[in-house]
């Protein structure tokens, strides 16, 4: 499963690790993302969706959550 979120689009990005010596190392950040069941206002139908923390927090602003 990829890690992105299936609202906001957001996916892993990609970086350094800067150690005390100022030495550079790849390394990875990963979104916050959490399995949620969303329900549809028209529909009534529940999907499963994978969001990040950032829209679940806008969901639940708007009502949808």
């Amino acid at each position: 499963m990829s890690r992105i979120c299936q609202l906001t689009g957001k996916k892993t990005s990609v970086g350094n690790n800067v150690s005390h010596s100022l030495r550079h190392t790849k390394r990875k950040f990963f979104p916050n993302l959490f399995w949620r069941n969303v329900r549809d206002p028209e529909t009534g139908l529940i999907f499963r969706l994978r969001l990040s923390a950032n829209a679940i927090k806008t969901l639940k602003k708007k009502g949808v959550l």
